[in-house]
């Protein structure tokens, strides 16, 4: 049987964080989907097609990865949509941990899918889509936290002070 894994999160934007479970999470099944989940009442910094082609670009040409967007919808019905059999979540530390378990426990309650929890690469333990844009806007170097072309798309968006 294969194993399909969906990756959530809304990558606004990727970071190196998010690649780097990403890239684990396929050593761990056939197919991972990278779900970016959005709300469309809000506008977040890119929009989500420029979040796509940022993925995309980023994760390269693997067959085994899939960038698909979905709005307005609970995770557990994007894993049946796609026929997963579990999530993937990074785990940067205790506070994602304690973020992340109720929501792992609701979406098992919900539909039985389970949740494999990865911890994420000690670099990149301090960083955060939401921390990484204000430290850009505020003029601070993020190089070395997200890819370079996701930094370039950053200057074009978000000009720094």
């Amino acid at each position: 049987m294969a194993t399909r894994a969906v990756c959530p999160g809304s990558y606004d934007p990727v970071t190196n964080g998010h690649v780097d479970v990403i890239r684990r999470a396929v050593q761990l099944c056939d197919e991972v989907v990278v779900a970016i989940l959005h709300n469309p009442a809000k506008s977040g910094t890119f929009p989500v097609a420029r979040r796509e082609q940022l993925l995309r670009e980023c994760l390269g040409d693997d067959p085994r990865v899939r960038v698909e967007s979905f709005a307005d919808t609970l995770l557990v019905d994007v894993c049946a949509q796609v026929e997963a059999t579990s999530i993937v979540k990074g785990l940067r530390g205790g506070t994602d941990f304690a973020y992340e378990l109720p929501m792992a426990l609701m979406n098992r309650h919900l539909t039985g899918i389970e949740t494999v929890f990865l911890p994420g690469d000690p670099a990149f333990e301090h960083v955060s889509s939401s921390l990484v844009k204000e430290v850009h806007r505020f003029g601070g170097d993020v190089s070395g936290l997200v890819p370079d072309v996701v930094l370039a798309a950053l200057r074009e968006a978000i000009p720094a002070r």
